[in-house]
């Protein structure tokens, strides 16, 4: 009786094994048989990648390895580009200030934007039109909001922040805001983080709204106060969306340029000169292409460096 039961398992699991087999011998040959569709599918899109982002990342970085400065006959230099940038005072200050700017314009967005968050989440349909306006100026692009900034910082009686400082009696305070260059960077941050808390706002309140809302109910029940919730409930359980917040604001404050432009220039004296302006002003105004295009790896390369923990974390939670 019991060699029975033995010989019938044995055959059950001759069967399984045999099913599993010839069912991955199927699914194989379905892949076989569908990868040439798949791939004609997906050409146009892997040639436009190609063309607009593979080609121009490949010539820029063999660019970066040659001595090309406006009419004059190209030189290949190897890594000279980099050992020029690095020994340059100007760029080294360019590093210090790009950090400065990319941190600054990070924790001020993503913070208020979080408490923002928390503060919609205790009533979401009466802060609907709130959420709204915040988010709004996410949209509005650099150029604009940089004029609407100039607006703001000009130094004349026209300008919006001198003209409060001197109505509310302080006229001693009144500045040129963007031309000093003790005040230009964080006059600088402000205004590029600004534009970056709606962001934030909605993904951290996203991330409140997924908490489930027994939690919440729970927590009510056993007399915690508004602020408590918060510290101990909300922020815990919204952290999935304040590192996706954190990801794209420094991305977008590595790359930012639009604004740099319209408010300062860079300046004064290059005070609020970042990587990203660096390589403009030397590819385009001094006509160092090589010079510039070596800068724009060492943008690259920062870039690549702050994404490769969100990558990991993403492949990570795939798996």
């Amino acid at each position: 009786m019991a060699g029975t039961s033995a010989s019938s398992v044995r055959e059950a699991a001759g069967v399984m094994q045999g099913s599993a087999l010839a069912a991955g011998i199927e699914g194989r040959r379905r892949l076989l048989r569908d990868t040439p569709a798949a791939l004609i599918l997906i050409a146009p899109v892997i040639l436009l990648f190609a063309i607009a982002v593979v080609y121009p990342l490949a010539e820029t970085i063999r660019l970066s390895f040659w001595d090309i400065q406006g009419l004059r006959k190209p030189g290949f230099i190897g890594f000279g580009n980099y050992a020029r940038l690095f020994s340059d005072a100007a760029f080294r200050n360019t590093l210090l200030t790009t950090l400065i700017f990319t941190i600054g314009t990070t924790v001020i967005s993503v913070a208020i934007g979080w408490v923002l968050a928390m503060l919609c989440a205790f009533a979401p349909q009466q802060t609907l039109p709130f959420r709204v306006m915040i988010f709004a100026a996410f949209g509005i692009s650099e150029a604009v909001s940089g004029y609407m900034w100039i607006g703001i910082y000009r130094p004349d009686a026209g300008g919006l922040l001198n003209s409060v400082i001197q109505l509310v009696g302080f006229s001693g305070f009144a500045h040129a805001w963007l031309g000093d260059a003790s005040t230009a960077l964080w006059a600088l941050i402000i205004a590029a983080s600004w534009s970056g808390v709606g962001l934030p706002l909605m993904l951290i309140f996203a991330a409140i709204q997924a908490i489930p809302k027994s939690v919440l109910e729970a927590a009510y029940m056993d007399g915690a106060k508004p602020f408590s919730t918060m510290r101990h409930i909300m922020m815990p359980l919204s952290m999935p969306g304040v590192r996706v917040a954190v990801f794209i604001n420094l991305l977008g404050a590595l790359r930012a340029f639009d604004i740099i432009y319209i408010l300062t220039g860079g300046g004064p004296v290059r005070a609020t000169e970042t990587v990203g302006y660096f390589m403009y002003r030397e590819s385009m105004t001094q006509f160092k292409l090589g010079y510039g295009a070596a800068a724009t790896v060492i943008l690259l390369l920062a870039v690549l460096i702050v994404s490769i923990p969100a990558i990991v974390q993403r492949t990570a939670g795939a798996k």
